[in-house]
């Protein structure tokens, strides 16, 4: 990885030298740092797969490199725009105002969703993405809950045959990801997720992050230190959490996880029905039985994983009150975002 980095480093610094015009500039910049195929992007999301003790210093190296890039970027854009003011024709009068052209602005779903990867990347967790599509056994067997288990009435799911169905949560990549590899293992997978529910703070389609890892000695301290660190980082302070024992088919011990109100800070409000904590996402130490299924020796590895709704982290970090906002197109509530 080490040498890869250095090998773009000198690549994009090549490549900048012979760019004369922004269109250029523009294809360099999706080449090297955009975010879902950027060359740097990518290899940063591949640095929860090296070997722990490497990490932190691949991990800075990835940094250093990415704003050099970032750095030479936004100078070669300087001197170009420069350039092209130069070359424009003297008859131009720049002291007229500009015209304003409204611009088009990222989902605040997108947004909140992007901002959870980067903190949980910041926490050397990879990003998996899986299909919106998937059978019955990655959605349910696979995560310890098996035909006619009870807990297959709370996902209300749709069907496509008795088989394939939509998924109900993004955990299947849990099971696909352990079947493939061998731990250590430290993944978040975003996306879509499906389920039969509609009125103001459900949707039949919504967006889930789903965050797991295994290795060996991993215990519930690791995950309340992992999840007390996103709080803080994503709601912008540093906000008391509460774990209460709850129960999902595939971890054991299981909490669904509160947070202070971040309307009241705790003391008690309508939005927290007085009660001064907010339910933000569901935890727990992956059940023994689902390691077995992947060949894992649940007396040697152990893990945890946790699932969180986005709009629903949206909603709280933001004040919204109805989640059908999302998805109405409405111009005057987008534009706020």
């Amino acid at each position: 990885m080490e040498q890869e980095l250095n090998r773009l480093q000198q690549e994009a610094e090549e490549d900048l030298g012979q760019i004369n015009e922004i269109a250029q500039l523009e294809a360099f910049r999706v080449k090297y740092l955009g975010r879902k195929g950027g060359a740097l992007t990518s290899i940063m999301r591949q640095l929860g797969t090296v070997d722990p003790h490497d990490r932190p210093r691949l991990g800075q190296l990835a940094n250093d490199v990415k704003q050099e890039v970032e750095s030479w970027f936004e100078e070669k854009k300087e001197q170009l725009t420069a350039t092209q003011i130069r070359h424009t024709d003297s008859t131009t009068d720049f002291s007229l105002p500009g015209r304003y052209l409204p611009y088009g602005k990222l989902h605040p779903v997108t947004q909140v969703m992007e901002e959870i990867c980067s903190i949980f990347e910041g926490l050397g967790f990879a990003v998996a993405e899986g299909p919106d599509v998937e059978t019955d056994y990655y959605n349910f067997e696979a995560l310890n809950i098996p035909k006619h288990h009870p807990a297959r009435d709370m996902h209300d799911t749709f069907y496509v045959t008795d088989s394939i169905l939509l998924r109900t949560h993004t955990s299947p990549m849990q099971a696909r990801i352990m079947e493939q590899q061998d731990p250590p293992l430290r993944y978040i997978a975003p996306g879509k997720v499906y389920r039969c529910d509609s009125d103001i703070t459900h949707t039949p389609m919504f967006h889930q992050v789903e965050g797991f890892l295994v290795d060996r000695d991993v215990s519930f301290a690791d995950l309340k230190g992992v999840l007390t660190s996103f709080t803080h980082k994503m709601f912008e302070r540093e906000l008391a959490l509460r774990f209460r024992p709850s129960f999902f088919p595939f971890t054991e011990p299981s909490a669904e996880v509160d947070i202070a109100c971040v309307i009241c800070n705790g003391s008690g409000c309508r939005v927290c029905k007085r009660t001064g904590w907010l339910e933000i996402l569901g935890s727990g130490l992956i059940d023994p039985e689902v390691l077995k299924m992947v060949g894992y020796d649940p007396d040697i590895y152990s893990g945890f994983a946790f699932g969180l709704g986005v709009e629903r982290i949206a909603m709280l970090k933001y004040g919204i009150d109805d989640i059908r906002l999302y998805y109405e197109n409405d111009l005057r509530f987008l534009s706020q975002f």
